[in-house]
């Protein structure tokens, strides 16, 4: 090799290294949307403590037979809210958080997001598609602290993304109805201190769904007086853990004095979201959510049931 070769290779090198190893900071990864077009907002500011490894991609698993959508997503390290807004034309000013599931390994977000997000735009109702952190994260710390943020957030933007501060709400699917019972059991009125404007909001929700919930461990021993309403729902003796886990949860906010409705399905299996699931009652579990959810007056009535 030439002398004066090697200086110049270095000094090539050193101009195409990534910034990471000159001991700066990787810049974060920007979430790709679900859906095209639509607005993802990152729940935490650049370079906020609680966020680790931001330079990593989230991965997608796309539906067998419809290449164009997202069925799961893992490798969540920017957790973020996807923008489903309802159509001015017939928005109520409900917004909903949609918490997927996929037992804390990976979130459902076509069967348990895209797919509902659709169905309750037609309803009226603005959504906001949770991307909240999994494995090897805590889903008592890190995930609840993404979801009490997407909730904080959203409040944040009210006016501008149409929503009624006031009815806010979440629903949550398996593990992600672990993210919706923790915050309604965990939430805050905000810090009227705090220097981030967002963290003065309050983690409160408005209502919740959980919907064949379920968690590892969960302490029900302390239900506030103003938790919020909830609605739960689950298929019975095929989905008996989560089934009985369901009624747990019913049982503390009830004997709290917490109006809270209860339905229980003959079976239905597990998972699945809003499908129809060939005919059978638990495939309107959704349409029952609306009808209460419509007792609590903050949603119009379903079209048809």
């Amino acid at each position: 090799m030439a002398q004066g070769y090697l200086p110049t290779l270095l000094a090539a090198a050193l101009l195409v290294a990534p910034a990471v190893s000159l001991g700066q900071t990787p810049a974060p990864q920007s979430p790709v949307p679900l859906v095209s077009g639509k607005k993802v907002v990152t729940l935490w500011p650049p370079g906020s403590p609680t966020l680790k490894d931001v330079d990593q991609k989230e991965v997608f698993t796309m539906t067998a037979g419809q290449p164009q959508r997202v069925q799961k997503v893992v490798n969540i390290h920017n957790p973020s809210i996807e923008l489903h807004l309802a159509p001015t034309s017939n928005a109520n000013g409900t917004g909903i958080i949609l918490a997927a599931g996929g037992g804390n390994t990976e979130l459902n977000v076509g069967t348990e997001g895209t797919d509902v997000a659709a169905w309750l735009n037609d309803l009226g109702i603005s959504a906001f598609i949770l991307r909240y952190r999994l494995q090897p994260y805590s889903s008592a710390v890190d995930a609840l602290a993404d979801t009490e943020r997407a909730v904080r957030v959203i409040r944040a933007n009210a006016a501008a993304w149409g929503v009624d501060r006031a009815k806010l709400g979440i629903i949550g699917f398996s593990a992600g109805g672990e993210q919706a019972a923790r915050l309604a059991l965990n939430f805050d009125a905000g810090d009227p201190t705090a220097a981030d404007p967002i963290e003065r909001e309050s983690s409160r929700p408005d209502f919740v769904a959980l919907v064949y919930a379920g968690w590892g461990r969960l302490d029900m021993s302390q239900v506030p007086r103003n938790a919020p309403p909830a609605f739960l729902t689950s298929a019975g003796t095929d989905d008996a853990f989560h089934a009985r886990q369901t009624v747990e949860f019913y049982n503390a906010l009830f004997n709290a004095n917490v109006p809270v409705e209860l339905h229980i399905y003959g079976h239905g299996g597990h998972a699945n979201g809003i499908k129809p699931r060939d005919g059978i009652p638990f495939g309107t579990w959704h349409l029952r959510f609306v009808e209460w959810l419509t007792d609590l007056q903050t949603a119009r009535p379903p079209a048809s049931r």
